[in-house]
């Protein structure tokens, strides 16, 4: 995997052994098995299950096993096979942002290198927008944690 980070964006790649569809396919549609339960506004209510809408205006949320949901991020762009976007509705302080002025964007992309083989890459921009404590939003997405425990988890279910 490869990393960079520049102050107000955090970039990471790897690359799959998988065609761009297939690749676009499992990241959006089996995200639920990507996002990791322990990542949960909802707490203390446990989480049943994590859904990526498929569509532009569609929602990435939880729902819990009492079936309250908590939308964290809307969908802003949706091009299968080679992108989509999604906000970052979730403040410095792990609570839930209202106003889309003051959300980060994701993006994922994905190239194909070859009819087996796909260059995934995630930008994780805008920090800023969350104002005061920007930083702790980037760094906790940046740690082990964060974006690099959810690419893990996406070469795992790649496998399945």
């Amino acid at each position: 995997m490869t990393h960079a980070q520049q102050e107000e964006t955090v970039r990471l790649g790897i690359t799959v052994a998988v065609s761009a569809e297939r690749a676009f396919q499992v990241f959006t549609e089996q995200f639920d098995q990507i996002k990791p339960r322990e990542h949960n506004l909802l707490a203390p209510e446990a989480i049943a299950e994590t859904v990526f809408e498929t569509r532009v205006g569609g929602f990435v949320y939880d729902r819990g096993e009492n079936g309250s949901v908590c939308r964290w991020a809307r969908v802003l762009a949706f091009d299968p096979p080679h992108r989509f976007v999604i906000s970052w509705d979730i403040s410095p302080t792990w609570q839930l942002v209202t106003d889309p002025a003051h959300a980060s964007e994701v993006e994922v992309t994905f190239t194909p290198e070859g009819p087996t083989q796909t260059r995934v890459e995630l930008e994780h921009r805008h920090f800023e927008r969350h104002g005061e404590g920007w930083e702790s939003v980037r760094d906790g997405v940046v740690g082990d944690g964060g974006w690099p425990l959810y690419l893990q988890r996406y070469v795992d279910a790649l496998g399945d």
